[in-house]
């Protein structure tokens, strides 16, 4: 051998990090590890119970709080028998859906009587298309109320609650409307402070005192950015002392209503969802069924509530002001608004 020639070597190559061996889990780490994943699901599972759960206490609550409202007319013309209310149509879950959306002031009323609406809106959803076209019906709109003659529309409320009210609003926009959902000032304020607030511009400063009323409801909001609690967000949307009165104020409406929709959407209000159906459901009154309500929950969170349809009715040149019975009016041209309505949920 050259003894410049070097011995081979013993020693083996290190091994790839692919082909060293593997070190084989313990029986204890792999049990760690399953039982760690099981509960992790289970936890997800328990959570996701507790919102259905919550939701559905919350559906069957406010269905259940329109059981005392009668299905007939107890408020007829000149003392006569109770008259039949038509029977609200059916919906099936696919065709479009329309929902008027009753907004009152209960103070000092008995617990199953209704007051005046004072805020009186159509949302209307395409569950295919997912979207929404909000109507806002001004309140002093002269129309047809069956078995009482002609009045202003927010009257049909208190002559037969929702139902009289849902087939008057229906015989004048020349739509079916499918459910109702009832709510009064505490319930507007609950719902607000139990969403924390909502951060909303103020396009003008607000003022308005009303002595012979409770001082919380006086309106005093600067013009601006504000963070709205309850009772400051009612005083917004019930505001109707500028120029444009009830115009105004039905506008300020919708789109407060769409801020809230958007403020329901947020991660932190769907954390804090189970209080906050359960803060608002004494003040909550509907005819959806449980099931149909969780359907349209569902359809909610895909709806874009960022780009709502605001109208409102009845629109410019289908209407003129008039005094009929003391009472200052808009006398409405029917065919004009159905027209006018189809076209914009056609748009």
């Amino acid at each position: 051998m050259n003894s410049d020639q070097q011995p081979p070597s013993t020693e083996q190559p290190p091994l790839s990090p692919r082909l060293k061996p593997k070190r084989r889990m313990s029986r204890r780490t792999r049990s760690i590890i399953l039982y760690s994943s099981l509960s992790v699901v289970l936890a997800v599972c328990l959570v996701i119970a507790y919102y259905y759960y919550s939701v559905r206490s919350f559906a069957d609550e406010i269905y259940g709080n329109s059981k005392d409202i009668p299905t007939m007319d107890t408020a007829p013309i000149e003392g006569g028998p109770p008259v039949p209310i038509p029977e609200p149509p059916e919906w099936d879950g696919t065709e479009r859906v329309n929902i008027l959306l009753l907004g009152g002031d209960s103070r000092g009323l008995k617990a199953d009587s209704h007051p005046r609406s004072d805020t009186m809106m159509i949302a209307s959803i395409d569950p295919v298309a997912k979207d929404i076209h909000l109507f806002s019906i001004l309140r002093d709109t002269y129309t047809s109320i069956d078995h009482h003659g002609s009045n202003r529309i927010n009257a049909a409320v208190t002559f037969g609650g929702p139902r009289l009210a849902m087939s008057t609003v229906s015989d004048l926009v020349g739509l079916p409307i499918h459910h109702y959902v009832y709510t009064d000032f505490e319930g507007f304020i609950s719902l607000i402070d139990a969403l924390g607030g909502i951060d909303f511009e103020v396009d003008k400063p607000m003022r308005r005192t009303d002595n012979r009323d409770d001082p919380r409801y006086n309106i005093n909001l600067e013009a601006g950015m504000q963070h709205m609690d309850g009772l400051t967000a009612l005083q917004y949307v019930r505001f109707r002392g500028d120029i444009q009165s009830d115009y105004g104020r039905s506008d300020r409406q919708r789109r407060f209503l769409s801020a809230i929709a958007d403020e329901m959407k947020k991660t932190t209000s769907l954390i804090r969802l189970p209080q906050l159906l359960k803060s608002i459901a004494p003040y909550i009154e509907t005819d959806i069924p449980p099931d149909d309500l969780l359907k349209l929950a569902r359809l909610g969170m895909k709806l874009d509530t960022g780009n709502i349809a605001g109208i409102q009715l009845p629109q410019n040149g289908a209407f003129k002001d008039a005094k009929v019975n003391e009472m200052d009016v808009l006398v409405v041209d029917e065919d004009k608004i159905k027209s006018y309505v189809l076209e914009q949920l056609a748009s």
